[in-house]
């Protein structure tokens, strides 16, 4: 009958069945994730993101839309792993403290310890830091504003560090709080950004590769600010 959709026709842009369709997702994430610390986003085209994955525009553009939108895909994948695992530390340490607030460390820990594991984890295709804490970095400087605005605005997963925070010391206004905390977040932002600098400063006798240990500076350094009189 004229008029009428074959049903036995596919979209060409649609992944054929949901396992090769997640695939061909993840492949795409994986390929721009990479190319985007390599050669920042405005010096990659979708031409030459289609040709490193092995899959044509129409998959990417069913996937996620535009160029943009792929680049908060990656953004968004790398940030809730980080982020579901800030939180499960952060409930672990307030199930551990019982009635009482949790430990200032405690929750400094459950803060801190996922996204510098990350910015250590060495990966075999990079030989250096995590690819996602890279693709941040270059993200903010060359990214469209949606990015900056994104991560510069979207605090909803830091407001439970804040409240466990408060109760913790609640003896701090709440905006002296909020400064130190903001404070404490610049010395873990500077980890991502400019440990070459500490390397310069100290002929590369500083340890940058122990990730534990450098947990544990962040962690007595920020303590040691939010508690301060």
């Amino acid at each position: 009958m004229t008029g009428m959709p074959d049903a036995t026709k596919r979209n060409p842009a649609a992944p054929r069945g949901g396992p090769r369709g997640e695939e061909t997702r993840t492949l795409i994430l994986d390929t721009a994730e990479r190319m985007f610390v390599a050669d920042g986003y405005s010096g990659v085209t979708m031409r030459a993101l289609t040709a490193e994955a092995g899959v044509n525009l129409a998959a990417v553009n069913y996937h996620f839309g535009s160029k943009d939108k792929l680049l908060l895909e990656v953004f968004r994948r790398g940030s809730l792993s980080i982020n579901r695992e800030r939180a499960r530390l952060l409930r672990e340490a307030e199930a551990a403290a019982g009635d009482d607030a949790a430990p200032v460390r405690a929750i400094l820990h459950a803060l801190f310890a996922p996204p510098v594991r990350a910015t250590f984890h060495r990966k075999a295709d990079t030989g250096g830091s995590s690819i996602y804490v890279q693709f941040v970095a270059r993200a903010v400087l060359d990214g469209p504003p949606e990015m900056r605005d994104m991560i510069e605005r979207d605090v909803r997963h830091l407001q439970r560090f804040v409240a466990a925070l408060s109760r913790a010391l609640p003896h701090l206004p709440r905006e002296e709080l909020l400064w130190r905390f903001h404070f404490a977040m610049g010395v873990l932002h500077s980890i991502y950004n400019n440990l070459r600098r500490l390397e310069a400063l100290s002929d590369g006798s500083s340890d940058l590769t122990d990730a534990d240990a450098i947990i544990d500076r962040v962690v007595a350094f920020a303590a040691a600010g939010l508690k301060a009189a």
